[in-house]
């Protein structure tokens, strides 16, 4: 199983920036997916999740609306559009496959199998 993060890269305070995940050696329609990131000083946190079909989304409370969590089954691939990028969003951004038996959107990183290698997303004031 290999998940592959793209996407990462500098932008200014108030833009927006596409992450992808392409998931390669399993069925991505089986498995919930999840997006966290680790930036300065903190450990890796929960930034969204979606489920199997797409149609049930979970987000981070101090998203407050600006990050889309998405999926083409068909492409196995899952996304992450950042709007309104704040400074504070500054770090490395995963993603993450869910154990295939378990259906919930889980938050926190044991309950998720599978992780790429993370993209680094920069965001300058």
């Amino acid at each position: 199983v290999q998940l592959q993060a793209s996407g990462g890269g500098l932008v200014q305070a108030g833009g927006s920036q596409r992450l992808s995940c392409v998931v390669y050696g399993l069925s991505l329609s089986d498995h919930v997916m999840g997006w966290f990131r680790q930036t300065r000083d903190k450990e890796r946190e929960f930034v969204a999740a979606i489920d199997r079909s797409g149609s049930s989304t979970r987000y981070a409370d101090f998203l407050k609306g600006r990050f889309t969590i998405s999926r083409d089954n068909d492409e196995n691939t899952v996304y992450l559009q950042m709007n309104s990028l704040k400074p504070e969003d500054t770090g490395v951004y995963y993603c993450a496959a869910r154990y295939s038996r378990y259906v919930s959107l889980a938050v926190d990183t044991s309950s998720y199998a599978d992780w790429g290698q993370g993209t680094q997303v920069t965001v300058s004031s």
